[in-house]
């Protein structure tokens, strides 16, 4: 069924304050699964909130966590998310980080003990609209193995990366997994009974594979082999090594409804791009050089939100359940 982008914060929204969630709480959380959805991204939208609610019941996410801002250097704002959601303490840090990167030029806005941020760009697109570039990283769950190795040693371990356009727009923003595909992509094709491409996956032996099933035992490859890998370890230490939260092998798998909370950190860098004079003709320069290609773009360029998405009867019915609004 067609769905309005507002029922979906609104249902989502009502979902977690029924399940436990302050309201201010539930209002971060819920723009970013609407804003997930407003872009076609499914497995950081609707698809993640009845995990939510189960683990707001489970108290393996806080739904009334204070965020705890510091400041241990100039340029460094620090949230202690307090084992709650991550959305919720990126707003309490995300103004003061704002003023660090205006007095400094450039700032660190790290996020520890947090619950999975699911989508990065979502973060890096706010701090860039206020005029900044903008550059984010997270861990996850075990789920990548070294190139030519069979056992996970880091999450899929996304990060992104958000240019402003000095219109309070975006000029290009791209955030994706380090992996070759984020983990979610493999148990949509499990749940749909559908093979998935050959360089997604190795098998518990280390071994290619096609089957969803086979790869869910064993391994992700990193997109790019080596390439993708060094990506990925660089951004567990800035995720995991600079906020002192979890590194990747050590985290519980993300969606089960029961366990210890997921403690996850978050890193943004923010850039100030004004103090170089001609940062504006240099980027002008590149977008013309991609613009002259028939089939070239820049990431994220003309990406425009939906005001109404697709969503699966099922999936709208469990929405609607959730927040005590059946049909």
């Amino acid at each position: 069924m067609h769905v309005d982008i507002k029922d979906i914060f609104t249902q989502s929204h009502a979902a977690l304050t029924r399940h436990g969630a302050e309201d201010w709480i539930a209002e971060e959380v819920a723009s970013a699964i609407a804003a997930a959805e407003s872009h076609g991204n499914k497995i950081c939208g609707l698809y993640y909130l009845e995990s939510y609610c189960q683990q707001l019941v489970s108290r393996r996410v806080s739904g009334s966590a204070a965020p705890e801002v510091s400041h241990p250097r100039p340029g460094v704002v620090a949230v202690d998310a307090q084992f709650g959601f991550a959305q919720a303490a990126f707003s309490r840090g995300l103004e003061p980080a704002v003023q660090a990167v205006r007095e400094n030029g450039i700032a660190t806005l790290a996020i520890a003990h947090a619950h999975t941020c699911t989508s990065l760009g979502y973060f890096t697109e706010q701090i860039a609209r206020r005029g900044f570039m903008a550059i984010g990283a997270t861990n996850a769950t075990p789920a990548v193995a070294p190139p030519g190795g069979r056992l996970k040693a880091i999450g899929t371990n996304p990060f992104a990366f958000s240019v402003p356009d000095g219109a309070g727009g975006i000029a290009m923003q791209f955030d994706f997994s380090t992996s070759a595909v984020a983990r979610g992509k493999i148990t949509m094709a499990q749940a749909a009974g559908q093979p998935i491409p050959e360089g997604w996956a190795v098998d518990a032996d280390g071994q290619p594979t096609t089957d969803p099933d086979a790869a869910l035992a064993g391994s992700l490859a990193s997109m790019g082999g080596y390439k993708g890998w060094g990506l990925g370890l660089m951004v567990e230490l800035l995720a995991a090594g600079l906020t002192g939260s979890l590194n990747s092998v050590d985290i519980a798998p993300l969606k089960a409804p029961e366990g210890g909370p997921h403690d996850i950190g978050q890193t943004y860098i923010l850039i100030d791009p004004s103090f170089s004079p001609d940062f504006a003709d240099r980027f002008r320069r590149l977008a013309e050089v991609v613009s002259a290609d028939e089939n070239g773009r820049l990431p994220g360029a003309d990406r425009q939100p939906m005001q109404t998405v697709e969503v699966d009867d099922a999936v709208w019915r469990q929405v609607l359940d959730l927040s005590g609004n059946p049909l």
